[in-house]
This record gives C-alpha cells, sequence and structure tokens, in this order.
C-alpha cells in the first residue's frame, strides 16, 4: 500500500520512490531509495517497492497517451523509455480497468494495436467548498471537463452543508453523465483556508472556526468510498493555471484569489509551493499598515481589512433594502459608478503592495488574478498594477505581467480534479 511521503515521493514498506513531475503530473524523472540501506538504485527487490514503481510506469504511460494522443505499444514503449513487456502488461491491465481501448491499425507495414484513453474510463472529480457556494466537476485523464454543477449555500460558513452538498452534487452529476461511480478514481477538494501538511486538517482554527474539529477529508471519504485529496483553494488555482489554463510553460506563477477572503496560490520552480506546514500564499494578513483596522487574525492592518468584498461591501452598502453582493459590486463598477470605481481603485492599489513584496521574493512570470471581481478585468487590474510598480523591485515589478485568469469562476474546482492525478491513484 503507497502512503503519500511528500509531494513528490511515495514511501512503501522497504523504499521511497521519489519523483519529478511537470505541471500536469506527469513524470519528468524518477529514482529508487531502499531505506533498509539509504542506498539509491534503478531496480526494486520488494514487493512494496515493486508496487510503487508499477504505479508510477501506469502514471508515465497515461502521461504520454494525454500529450501524445493514440499510440501503439511500440510507440509507447518508446516515449516512456519502459520495456515493450512492460507495456504491454500496463495496458492489459488499463484495458481490463476501462482506462483505455484499443483498434487495429498498421504501423511501419506492420499490423498493430492502437491505444487511446477512454475519456470516461476513469474520472476524477473536483470539489470546490466555498464559504457561500459549493461547486463539483467530472473530468477526464485528458483534462477535460465532461459535466459541472454548482449552488449557493443557505449559510455562510457552515461546512457541514458544504460536505452533503458535494455529496449531492456528485451523485446528480454521475445520474445525469451515466459515468458510473466506478469510474470516480479519487475526488480533490479545495477548502478557504490553509491545510496542515501533517494532518489534513485547517491550520490556524481562530481564523476558520468553522471547520473546527471537522475533518473534511474523513467525511467525504466515508460518504464517496473513494481517495479524497485536500487543498487550499487558491492553491487549487495556481494548480488549474498550469495545467488547465494558457500558463503551462509558466515556472514561477502566483495566483490571486480575491474575494471575501484573500489568498495566493504559487508555482515555484515548476511545482506547488506549500512551504513548511502549507500555510504559504496567506498574502491576505499580510499587514500593509500599522494603524489599520484591527484583523479578525488578531493583527491590524491587514490586506483583507483593506481589500476583500467584505470591506468593499460594508463601505459601498447604504443600508436601504437587502445587503449588498460581489454581484452588486460588478454590477455597479460595470455602470461606472463613482464610489464603487474608487473602492475598487483603493483596494487594487493596496492588493499591489502586499503583492510587490511576493514579487520581490519569487519574481514569478506572471500574476493570474481571480475570485468573482476578476470579470472587472482592467478596472481591478489596472490599480493593482499600479500598486505593484510603486512598492515592488523596479525590474521585477516592470517584467511581471498580471493577467486576469481564463478559467473564471472555475479554477479553483478544476485544479481539485487536477490535484487527484497527481497523487497514485491509477497503479
Amino acid at each position: 500500500m503507497l502512503v503519500q511521503s511528500s509531494a513528490f515521493g511515495y514511501r512503501t514498506r522497504d523504499a521511497l520512490v521519489c519523483t519529478c513531475l511537470d505541471h500536469k503530473g506527469r513524470i519528468r524523472h524518477c529514482w529508487l531509495v531502499d531505506t533498509a540501506t539509504g542506498g539509491e538504485g534503478g531496480q526494486a527487490r520488494q514487493p512494496g517497492s515493486q508496487t510503487a514503481l508499477r504505479t508510477l510506469n501506469v502514471q508515465r504511460v497515461i502521461g504520454t497517451l494525454t500529450t501524445a494522443g493514440a499510440c501503439t505499444q511500440a510507440e509507447l514503449a518508446r516515449h516512456t523509455g519502459l520495456s515493450r513487456a512492460t507495456v504491454s502488461s500496463i495496458v492489459r491491465s488499463m484495458l481490463d480497468r476501462g482506462i483505455v481501448t484499443t483498434s487495429p491499425t498498421t504501423s511501419s507495414g506492420r499490423r498493430a494495436l492502437l491505444v487511446r484513453l477512454e475519456d470516461r474510463g476513469i474520472v476524477p472529480v473536483g470539489v470546490d467548498l466555498g464559504r457561500t457556494h459549493v461547486r463539483v466537476c467530472l473530468a477526464t485523464l485528458g483534462y477535460e471537463m465532461i459535466a459541472e454543477r454548482s449552488i449557493a449555500l443557505r449559510s455562510e460558513r457552515r461546512p457541514r452543508e458544504g460536505i452533503d452538498a458535494a455529496v449531492g452534487l456528485l451523485a446528480d452529476l454521475l445520474a445525469e453523465t451515466s459515468v458510473p461511480r466506478s469510474a470516480v478514481v479519487g475526488v480533490g477538494v479545495g477548502i478557504p483556508g490553509p491545510i496542515d501538511n501533517r494532518s489534513g486538517l485547517v491550520l490556524e482554527g481562530p481564523l476558520w472556526p468553522e471547520w473546527e474539529d471537522l475533518d473534511p477529508q474523513q467525511a467525504l471519504e466515508e460518504a464517496l468510498g473513494v481517495p479524497v485529496f485536500l487543498d487550499n483553494d487558491a492553491n487549487l488555482g495556481a494548480l488549474a493555471e498550469v495545467t488547465w489554463g494558457p500558463h503551462s510553460s509558466a515556472d514561477n506563477l502566483v495566483f490571486l484569489k480575491l474575494g471575501s477572503g484573500i489568498g495566493c496560490g504559487l508555482i515555484v520552480g515548476g511545482q506547488p509551493y506549500h512551504g513548511h506546514l502549507g500555510i504559504a500564499g496567506e498574502i491576505g494578513h499580510s499587514p500593509i499598515s500599522d494603524t489599520g483596522p484591527l484583523c479578525r487574525c488578531g493583527n491590524r492592518g491587514c490586506l483583507e481589512m483593506a481589500a476583500s468584498t467584505s470591506t468593499m461591501i460594508d463601505l459601498l452598502d447604504r443600508g436601504r433594502g437587502p445587503r449588498m453582493t460581489t454581484d452588486d459590486i460588478v454590477r455597479q463598477a460595470l455602470a461606472g459608478d463613482t464610489a464603487t470605481l474608487r473602492v475598487i481603485e483603493d483596494a487594487g492599489v493596496a492588493t499591489g503592495r502586499a503583492l510587490a513584496s511576493v514579487v520581490n521574493l519569487i519574481n514569478p512570470e506572471i500574476v493570474v488574478v481571480g475570485g468573482p471581481l476578476a470579470v472587472l478585468d482592467q478596472i481591478l487590474l489596472a490599480p493593482i498594477q499600479r500598486g505593484l510598480l510603486r512598492y515592488a523591485v523596479a525590474i521585477a515589478g516592470q517584467t511581471t505581467r498580471v493577467a486576469v485568469s481564463s478559467l473564471g469562476d472555475r479554477a479553483e474546482v478544476l485544479g481539485a480534479a487536477a490535484l487527484v492525478l497527481r497523487h497514485p491513484v491509477l497503479g
């Protein structure tokens, strides 16, 4: 049985199998460390090690079929560096599981079997558990969406309601698409809080009290009967941008999510970066003023107190009729409302100021802005860029692109589906 040891290593009883993955979770390099001797080698001697290596080989074959399309077994062996016997064994196993289909073809004058991925043979599921909404999607191994559905939650900050809603939405989607439940290989889940790398629970309970004493991974695994993988929603937004989005070539990327909370997902050196415990990217609680209003984290002057949609609503709501919503902010901004545009201007400059420290630290090629205000495009981006240029090291600010996400409000749920494929669920 495999147990995740790190983002890119899987420990067996007798060995640690280490892998270097690209943005889509495909294997670039792998090596085996014998934990009994501390040595490294290319041959696995223990049964557990064989299981781990087979999982990696399956991922390598699937990665090749995803990028190159249908291939003969000889072509798969050539692309993956595996022996033809190994490829043949893997293809037979995947054929039995409905992951691939085969058809006769002629290659180099010889008859051969063409192997192609079966779109719905294995289905990763993405879940975005927001504070006020739940979104669920079904995807393919080739990073195509099969279907999605979302609902608004009746009560903000009630994660148990969101978990129950996600289970119901998944059942509806499977029925609607005729995808068998047995095809679901795993569920990725994004939540609005940092995940403790050690326990899988939400860090900083006082900031997210609604998640205290709740293990969403365990709750969903018990309800669905498949592996569940958790991450912060901004981290999944970053992962989506380099898998589903147009930024697959970016080695250093920041996904900035602006909403009722503010967070960053980081791609550093081509890989998602979580930090020591999993709290990297909490830019919303970076102080931009020593004398600003008191934040729920206990500090003063945090970015969230200046630029979150909750703060914007507090500033703009006139107390007449129902309380304003984020949709109202968008509508008023697009209509040219002076007060709304000024609030967005101030929030954008404050965001750019906080972002400057991130840009100075990791020097990304691009900052991708997501969240419900991203539809405002340059109305939001222009003040962010002004703040960034004012406070960042000149060359860093000038060479960092700032763009809105092309994935819209789907970024987090698509990243959640991609998260499944980064784990050893395909062996």
